[in-house]
């Protein structure tokens, strides 16, 4: 007959099992932290007109946002996703957005590709200038 676990050995496998299965209803493998900051943002400032470069622009990691000001008060907010293979974009320069898994980059003024492998563009987001404040609806 096989020994009976110990108190500690089912604590312990019991406490990984509930860990696997609450990392595992996270869905997307954000944090909630990250998730609970897109809810705050959702509706909510999201930065200051100044905060994003005239030709260039800003990465929002957790709200999966990029928004650009291709010209002087001009400004547009895309996907982060690449439309490639998923990867979040990683960086603004030179009038692209630019993706670091596989060099995609596309334009900051209306998000078209500039060069591949991504065939498509991204997706526009919805935000409202409102005064020195740029909010994501």
């Amino acid at each position: 007959m096989p020994p009976s676990p110990t108190r500690r050995t089912v604590l312990v496998v019991t406490g990984g099992a509930a860990a696997a299965l609450a990392t595992g209803c996270g869905g997307d493998g954000t944090s909630s932290d990250a998730a609970d900051s897109t809810k705050s943002r959702a509706g909510g400032a999201l930065a200051k007109t100044t905060d994003i470069p005239e030709g260039g622009g800003r990465i929002f990691s957790a709200e999966k946002v990029v928004v650009t000001q291709p010209a002087k008060g001009d400004f547009k907010a895309f996907s982060a996703v690449c439309t490639h293979q998923g990867c979040t974009v990683g960086s603004v320069a030179n009038g692209t957005i630019n993706c670091p898994c596989h060099q995609s980059q596309f334009r900051i003024a209306d998000g078209s590709v500039a060069s591949g492998p991504a065939t498509k563009p991204l997706p526009a987001k919805q935000i409202t200038v409102q005064g020195d404040t740029i909010t994501l609806t």
